[in-house]
């Protein structure tokens, strides 16, 4: 699968980051390796979040189908 661009920063005692291609993907950690995990599970649960809002909202003759980058 396609690598994501995550930025992540000191921020006060421990870190914080953002996913740039995921909006709403967001992690913290008191380390920079447990800001990473918690930034990973957030991008997974944002990427369903957005496959089931498509899948809800799309117009009853749409196809659905796995594009693989």
């Amino acid at each position: 699968m396609k690598k994501l661009t995550c930025v992540i920063r000191r921020d006060g005692p421990g870190y914080s980051g953002i996913c740039a291609e995921v909006p709403g993907a967001n992690g913290q950690g008191e380390t920079f390796e447990e800001c990473v995990k918690n930034l990973k599970e957030a991008i997974v649960l944002m990427l369903d979040f957005y496959r089931k809002k498509a899948i809800r909202t799309a117009p009853k003759r749409s196809r659905k189908v796995l594009v693989e980058i």
